[in-house]
């Protein structure tokens, strides 16, 4: 397994580093001497300083490691609050991220920032393709760490592990290479740039084989996440022969459902038609701006598969649907997942 070791990470608020022989007053001062913090660890509170330098000197020689990933968690004045460290399991390419905060710093998001910066780092740095965390469930503070990290409740586990307390019950959390990947790419999508002050009016488009018109203008619903849209009639030889779609903007949920969504009628498919639509609807998208509209369909549609691929759509990837989609609700599961580049 690839391997990167304990490297310094930035995040907008922390740095995190390699904990020190000269931290050891910090780290037993803001968090390794209280039992509020360790309440729920496998070990017990640090009696005194000594017993801290002694931690960290171990920890400083497993640093000769590449396989080590042990980090201080610092504020930008350089105080550290808590630490930050990931177990390896290497015959699975899987790794456990554990983390401790002193009690001051609860409550303003450290932790969860500290944990999304290691689980970044790991993925890109290493090749990795698990990483999970559990919690007792008499702390659900440290779930909430794991969902605003990004990672996705798994289930629960019965006398997961045993601390001074005895056996804890807990629940699991993970995350997956696939899904990081993922949500790197929907946070891109999402910050594409887009215009729409309103609808623009639409004139009829045509490029001399099909027509369209402006159906129905469909206006955004926010509670929903639903963005404006114009539905528009695909027409040949002054008859309806299907419909096209645009969406403006990026969502979550668009990245599987995608900004342009087509239907042609049965006695009228393969004939390219689909393909003349989406190309005439890159007026109404370059008129508000956008310059990459995702296309989807379930991985077993080959019709739909060709239009992406005529159009000169790039498949990104096939991927799960996430259960509170409308697509999976309906009963779909696979996506295909195209990125068309309108600049």
């Amino acid at each position: 397994m690839k391997h990167a070791g304990t490297q310094m990470i930035k995040t907008d608020r922390l740095t995190l580093r390699r904990i020190e022989l000269d931290d050891a007053e910090m780290m037993f001062r803001n968090w390794a001497n209280d039992e509020e913090v360790t309440r729920y660890l496998r070990w017990l509170p640090h009696k005194d300083v000594d017993e801290t330098r002694k931690i960290i000197q171990e920890w400083f020689e497993n640093y000769k490691n590449d396989y080590t990933y042990h980090w201080g968690i610092c504020l930008e004045d350089g105080e550290m609050i808590g630490s930050i460290g990931i177990i390896i399991t290497e015959y699975d390419y899987k790794a456990d991220v554990g983390y401790c905060i002193g009690r001051n710093w609860w409550g303003k998001g450290y932790t969860s920032e500290a944990v999304k910066a290691v689980i970044n780092y790991m993925f890109i740095n290493t090749d990795i393709e698990r990483i999970e965390a559990y919690h007792s469930v008499k702390n659900p503070a440290s779930g909430k760490v794991m969902l605003n990290a990004a990672m996705v409740y798994e289930g629960h586990a019965r006398h997961k592990y045993k601390n001074h307390d005895g056996f804890q019950d807990s629940d699991m959390y993970g995350i997956v290479r696939e899904m990081w990947e993922v949500q790197n790419e929907i946070a891109y999508y999402n910050a594409l740039p887009f215009v729409f002050d309103d609808f623009i009016e639409v004139p009829e488009l045509s490029d001399g084989v099909i027509y369209l018109t402006c159906k129905k203008k469909t206006p955004a619903i926010p509670d929903k996440k639903w963005v404006p849209g114009y539905i528009l009639n695909i027409c040949k030889d002054g008859e309806a022969i299907g419909e096209v779609a645009l969406r403006i903007g990026y969502t979550d949920g668009l990245y599987y459902g995608g900004q342009i969504a087509y239907n042609v009628d049965e006695n009228y498919r393969g004939n390219g038609y689909a393909v003349r639509a989406c190309r005439l609807l890159l007026l109404i998208a370059k008129a508000h701006g956008m310059i990459k509209l995702l296309i989807t369909n379930n991985h077993t549609n080959k019709a739909s598969m060709r239009v992406c691929e005529k159009l000169g759509a790039r498949l990104i990837r096939t991927t799960s649907l996430p259960e509170w989609h409308d697509l999976y609700k309906e009963g779909q599961r696979l996506q295909n997942i195209y990125e068309w580049n309108v600049e």
